[in-house]
């Protein structure tokens, strides 16, 4: 499981579905798949993770800032509950982790000196290419 554990008081609803796929019979009788809303702001996010899980979650994220996860991977109930559990605590943390600043570096006097050489190069096949004059 993620390090980010999933705070009681975000889950809003924990609803059981009906699974689809292999099965058999079993698939018809029996509601294994669980779809969780979490309500993100009850998270307490900085606003830079709010914006990377908004953009991780994609269309899993609802209008009202809901996070809408389904899990139908596994045959129980309980192992797809904690499934869900796990993949939205994963994706909180993946959202709180930030890019590392980057360094603005500038380039060196070999580096500047072969991208003249190679424009020159290139100026002068283009340069061949002009209309032959016959003197």
């Amino acid at each position: 499981m993620a390090d980010v554990p999933l705070p009681e008081a975000a889950i809003v609803e924990e609803r059981f579905l009906a699974a689809t796929g292999p099965g058999g019979q079993n698939v018809n009788k029996v509601a294994t798949a669980v779809q969780l809303r979490i309500d993100v702001f009850a998270l307490g996010l900085a606003p830079y993770a709010y914006a990377r899980l908004k953009e991780l979650a994609g269309s899993r994220m609802t209008a009202g800032g809901e996070l809408l996860i389904v899990a139908r991977r596994f045959r129980t109930q309980d192992a797809n509950r904690t499934d869900a559990r796990e993949r939205a605590a994963e994706l909180i943390a993946r959202a709180k982790q930030r890019d590392a600043r980057r360094i603005a570096t500038k380039p060196g006097r070999a580096a500047k000196a072969r991208r003249v050489d190679a424009k020159k190069s290139r100026a002068a096949v283009k340069a061949g290419r002009g209309r032959v004059s016959v003197d």
